[in-house]
């Protein structure tokens, strides 16, 4: 199954791959907040946050542009949730396209690409 957000195929012209961040309780030990000695006060679980990080790969610099593009146009204030599928068919709904940062360079040979992490939320 192919990878994609909003049924957009937006990664699939390159290599790419998909990494969880850390998940879990969000915490601050209490000596940070102004408190003394030790413990922690536990704030709530952390929104599950995915970065794409990945290759657009276009036979010329126009078609790549179109690639990337695409990607950016998913960008919104406020964001616009949507499905995010990984290469491996798993769904993860209600995720929000945050960042994306492209590579400082575009490659050209045979054919024309550009790195680029596309930062994505489920925002509570």
């Amino acid at each position: 199954m192919p990878s994609s957000f909003k049924s957009l195929p937006l990664f699939t012209s390159g290599p790419h791959r998909f990494l969880t961040g850390k998940q879990g309780e969000l915490y601050l030990p209490n000596y940070i907040a102004g408190g003394s000695g030790a413990g922690t006060t536990l704030l709530g679980l952390l929104e599950l946050e995915i970065t794409v990080s990945g290759r657009l790969v276009a036979s010329s610099d126009s078609a790549l542009q179109t690639l990337r593009s695409a990607l950016t146009d998913q960008l919104a204030h406020p964001p616009i949730p949507g499905t995010l599928i990984d290469s491996r068919g798993n769904t993860h709904t209600n995720m929000s396209l945050l960042a994306i940062q492209w590579d400082d360079r575009t490659d050209r040979n045979s054919k024309t690409s550009i790195a680029y992490k596309a930062i994505f939320k489920q925002l509570s």
